[in-house]
């Protein structure tokens, strides 16, 4: 499912340097019409530099008989070419530029640290699939990936299937997934250059590298080969809403033009996904709202043949499905709000009262998803907010859990592509455990480090302390916090205190090694994830108790995580950052209007903070698949409870923290207009001298910089605006 849904590496924003020339745009009359900006670029530069101000121009919204006045309606543009819209996001730019200018060394200081510390010439672990060793390695200095593979052994040759690198030369943007075909002699790859996620398929004959002249434009980056080695199957999306819709199908060697579509989906609250399973058998079309699934299946072996519906959708029923032998195995919340196993004879699937439970539903364990083997299979569970990993044993029907030592962790599996093995690869890591894959025997019980993540320099786990606490919320709800710190660490209430939060969709946020995030906590930095509800990790009712008429409990329990942390001497409102991106920029933007004497900063990064405008309106991307998330504002009483807590139309005259806003000008979750016009209204109308900063980077969307490097700058001017503030500068 597409959301407004960023996971950080500690806070993947998309920050990017942008010189721009000096421009400053101040109110003028409200009679002005649309774009009318007063141009006094001639300004005389003090020491004192002037923020941007955006020009004032009243748009009336109308809804339920009420009128909004929308004063910064006009930055958006969903061309993105207005040379006033584009001229004011490059002032802001240049505004950060200068205002942080004496920063530059520090910012340079922790890029070359944190770059410092990564291994540059880095490999993935190789994967055994059919006859190949597929891996994807980094060459020193370079930003993007190449993907290779060794034919039978790891001794054998390197075959290059896809350079990133030399794929990305003139874009400032680039992003690629590739696909082998079922013969392993042709490559299908999917590349974006802007940002947008709306990537551009191409073929690569792999024994002679020619790359072939059909093209397929504007397609989701997920892509399936039917059995017979010539048949791709892909998604593409509305132009306008960017909504994935239709699966089509193509051969090679033929005119894209002539290809065919497959399925075509009209309700427009729902998303079109493709898979494949592991078996080989099916070719799997999900069709996915915020609370419905519907899956449709294509024999792989006849990829003309018609698509047949596993079972129609249904209100409020959500379901994955895998195929194993005679059977159909459904991870499914059908009588069963934390999920349950259950397993159906194929051809039977359409009658849910054939359906056999494998794995009963528990009150207290939310089943996330299934890996199956041809003699095991694996679950993935969570429990307590920990994830777990449930090795089920099918020959002789014995079952057993994984053991994980670390408080808070983060465990899953990963690269299980092969059908016929009992070995299981999985990845590790916690806020002191670099991520780390194991190769797992299922049977033996014997786990083998095929690699942990190198921290150039050394690094020590005992040098850190991670802890797993919990906090009282308004209502008496207990909820989770990982933490971690350096050993030596005073609970004094002087340390600067990170508080992460996210709190939508069902996202858990798990406890994660960040080589990055060792330089906040070298300076004394206290970093905390808060599990706040709206997420899934204490079960499915976390994530109903933290949305639509309930979201406001999202916001509750941060506040109620910041206290807390701070009463237990982690740190203080003057020491304290709040930090969330996307959806949990909404979150740290609605929290910094109820409670901003408990921050000294925010960080708010491609923040969903327009909540009810963009609802309102549904050629946005994202708006009509999430009515079930945040309601639908048509409806007057969501309408008047999304008015209690969007950020944008809540701010307000008053003192706020110091702020540092981010977004990609091309990003296709959180449209660029939303920060803008929010940062246009702080300015406005707060009343304090505290810094207001707004970034955009121009090359961009959602996830930020694309090359590894790049985007390791963004962090260093993040981190720079934190230990600013606090006065560390070391």
């Amino acid at each position: 499912m597409q959301t407004r849904f960023l996971k950080h590496t500690f806070l993947k924003s998309t920050l990017g340097i942008v010189f721009a020339s000096s421009l400053f745009f101040s109110c003028g009359d409200k009679n002005s019409s649309q774009n009318n900006l007063e141009d006094t670029s001639n300004q005389t530069m003090t020491d004192t530099l002037t923020p941007p101000m955006a020009q004032k121009v009243p748009q009336k919204l109308e809804q339920h008989g009420q009128t909004r006045i929308d004063n910064y309606y006009w930055l958006r543009d969903d061309s993105r070419t207005n040379p006033k819209m584009l001229a004011y996001l490059e002032a802001e730019n240049d505004y950060v530029t200068k205002s942080l200018a004496h920063t530059d060394e520090l910012q340079e200081k922790i890029y070359k640290e944190i770059r410092g510390r990564i291994k540059e010439d880095d490999a993935s672990v190789p994967y055994k699939y059919q006859n190949y060793w597929y891996y994807t390695r980094y060459e020193e200095g370079k930003e993007y990936p190449i993907y290779a593979r060794k034919k039978e052994s790891l001794e054998a040759d390197e075959e290059v299937l896809l350079n990133g690198n030399e794929r990305a030369e003139g874009n400032d943007f680039y992003s690629a997934r590739i696909s082998v075909s079922t013969g392993e002699n042709m490559l299908a790859f999917a590349e974006d250059t802007t940002g947008r996620r709306q990537y551009t398929v191409r073929f690569k004959n792999l024994a002679t590298g020619e790359i072939l002249a059909e093209t397929i434009r504007n397609v989701e980056p997920s892509l399936v080969w039917a059995n017979d080695n010539k048949t791709l199957f892909y998604v593409k999306k509305d132009p306008e809403t960017l909504r994935s819709h239709q699966v089509w199908s193509h051969t090679l060697g033929t005119n894209p033009e002539t290809d065919q579509l497959i399925y075509e989906e009209k309700d427009e609250s729902y998303y079109t996904y493709i898979g494949k399973s592991k078996s080989k058998k099916y070719v799997m079309i999900y069709l996915s709202s915020t609370l419905n699934t519907e899956v449709h299946l294509i024999d792989a072996d006849k990829p003309s043949s018609k698509p047949t519906v596993f079972l129609k959708r249904e209100p409020k029923h959500e379901y994955s499905i895998e195929h194993k032998d005679d059977y159909f195995y459904i991870v499914t919340n059908w009588e069963a709000q934390n999920f349950r196993l259950m397993k159906v004879k194929v051809g039977q699937q359409n009658d849910k009262s054939k359906w056999e439970e494998v794995i009963p539903h528990r009150k207290d364990v939310l089943l996330e998803d299934i890996d199956m083997f041809k003699d095991f299979m694996v679950l993935s569970e969570r429990n307590e907010g920990l994830l777990q990993l449930r090795v089920m044993n099918q020959k002789d029907n014995s079952e057993h859990y994984m053991e994980f030592d670390d408080p808070a962790y983060m465990a899953y599996t990963t690269q299980n592509v092969e059908f016929d093995t009992k070995t299981l690869r999985f990845g590790y890591t916690s806020l002191t455990t670099p991520n780390s894959v194991f190769d797992y025997d299922m049977e033996s019980k014997e786990k083998e480090l095929k690699k942990q993540q190198e921290v150039v320099g050394g690094y020590e786990p005992s040098d850190y302390v991670s802890e797993r606490i919990y906090a009282t919320a308004k209502d008496g709800t207990k909820i989770p916090i990982s933490l971690v710190y350096k050993k030596g660490t005073q609970k004094d209430g002087k340390n600067p205190l990170v508080v992460y939060g996210y709190g939508s969709y069902g996202a858990s946020m798990d406890a994660y090694f960040s080589v990055s995030r060792l330089s906040l906590l070298e300076r004394g930095f206290v970093y905390s994830i808060v599990h706040i509800r709206g997420g899934q990790e204490m079960g499915r009712q976390w994530y109903e108790d933290g949305k639509l008429l309930k979201k406001k409990n999202t916001f509750e329990d941060f506040v109620a995580c910041t206290e807390f942390l701070q009463q237990e001497g982690f740190g203080s409102p003057e020491t304290t950052f709040a930090i969330g991106g996307s959806a949990g920029g909404l979150l740290v933007g609605a929290v910094m209007n109820m409670r901003p004497d408990l921050y000294k900063g925010v960080l708010a990064a491609v923040p969903f903070v327009d909540v009810v405008t963009t609802m309102l309106d549904e050629s946005i991307p994202l708006t009509t698949n999430e009515f079930d998330e945040w309601g639908n504002p048509k409806n007057k009483e969501y309408y008047d409870y999304m008015m209690s807590y969007s950020p944008y139309d809540n701010v307000v005259a008053q003192n706020y923290p110091n702020i540092l806003v981010t977004t990609g000008l091309h990003d296709s979750q959180v449209q660029y207009w939303e920060p803008a016009k929010w940062v246009a209204k702080l300015r406005e109308l707060k009343t304090d001298n505290n810094k207001l900063y707004f970034k955009t980077n121009m090359d961009a969307g959602h996830g930020g910089a694309s090359g590894r490097f790049e985007a390791i700058k963004e962090t260093a001017l993040e981190y720079a605006f934190m230990l600013d503030l606090v006065e560390k500068k070391m």
